[in-house]
């Protein structure tokens, strides 16, 4: 072979391995793009859904959790008010959203412990297999109050009037099927008492019933009721948390007044959609356990008389499989329905 003739093979050889080579590199590029792409959690904002129209404590609480998460995540933290069906709504949104960790509920008693049993065969969510749960956030307690024209100035005189006449008190609450109506029909369980449940559009029509005396009792967030009870206008007796309140530490609680271990709280807490990353619901846990822990959130809430209380994603798995079951058996026993 000429020496001409060899080094335009010799070329050709150095070009298909120069060519071997870069096509090697470039599919390696390739393949390993997505994992050299991927830029931590979070990298654009993320949407709070609450189920709830805006005011009201729940959001409130979630607005100020979400700005202290954007400023902790470094990304906006967007509060999305998706309100209706007892919550439904809100929820089912979030359980059909990618589980990447941008779309996330604060969820609450009735949307993920009452409404499984009150809207059985029509919630289209299940509360214990379509979430990754992330942590609670929040107990608010119920309490108890009534009007000063009826004889009882504690719940156990209460007790006793009810029972010495079955059917002719009544008690208001924000509406059928809501966490204050279970809990006046967990106190007629737990004491074997006969009160009737007079449902209001909302607690704030309650309220005006109750001081008007249109109804004896209500059932209501304690923040309704303080105001009212400093004035002489109602008389608070009894909490439905297994601890007295900061708010009203004079007021004892159900548990305390001869029934044990009794608890009925509105509680609240965030969840994502299930298949959430592992590492996403740490970083998640981190941050939002970093907020509820805080001073100045558990001084915010302890103004309202609730309780700042954080959680292990498993700890949160097992309080709303415990709280679906105990709500669960207070509808069935006392035949409660939705309005």
């Amino acid at each position: 072979m000429s020496s001409t003739r060899r080094k335009i093979v010799l070329g050709f050889r150095n070009v298909g391995a120069r060519a071997v080579c870069l096509a090697s590199l470039a599919g390696a590029a390739w393949i390993g793009g997505p994992v050299h792409a991927q830029q931590p959690f979070p990298s654009k904002p993320i949407r709070l859904v609450v189920p709830v129209p805006p005011g009201g404590s729940l959001n409130l609480y979630t607005r100020y959790i979400a700005a202290k998460l954007s400023e902790i995540l470094g990304q906006q933290v967007i509060v999305d008010n998706r309100p209706g069906a007892n919550g439904m709504i809100g929820a089912d949104i979030v359980a059909k959203a990618s589980p990447d960790g941008y779309t996330l509920l604060m969820g609450a008693t009735p949307t993920l412990a009452i409404s499984p049993t009150l809207y059985a065969g029509k919630i289209p969510y299940n509360p214990l297999t379509d979430f990754t749960p992330i942590t609670l956030v929040a107990k608010a307690p119920s309490a108890l109050a009534s009007h000063p024209a009826v004889p009882v100035k504690t719940l156990k005189e209460l007790i006793a009037l009810a029972k010495a006449n079955p059917g002719k008190l009544n008690y208001a609450t924000s509406g059928a099927g809501s966490g204050n109506h279970l809990m006046g029909e967990m106190l007629k369980a737990a004491a074997g008492i006969d009160i009737v449940h007079v449902p209001y559009a909302g607690g704030g029509p309650g309220l005006v019933a109750l001081l008007s005396r249109e109804v004896d009792l209500m059932i209501t967030p304690p923040p309704t009721l303080i105001p009212q009870a400093k004035a002489g206008k109602i008389r608070l007796l009894a909490v439905s948390s297994l601890k007295r309140s900061p708010a009203m530490p004079e007021v004892p609680t159900i548990a305390e007044s001869g029934y044990p271990g009794f608890e009925a709280t509105i509680w609240y807490c965030v969840v994502a959609p299930r298949g959430t990353p592992d590492p996403v619901v740490k970083r998640l846990h981190s941050a939002l356990t970093a907020v509820i822990d805080s001073t100045d959130f558990r001084e915010r809430l302890a103004a309202d008389a609730a309780s700042a209380e954080s959680s292990s994603p498993e700890e949160l798995s097992s309080w709303i499989k415990a709280e679906i079951a105990k709500f669960a058996q207070v509808i069935k026993v006392s035949g409660a329905k939705a309005n």
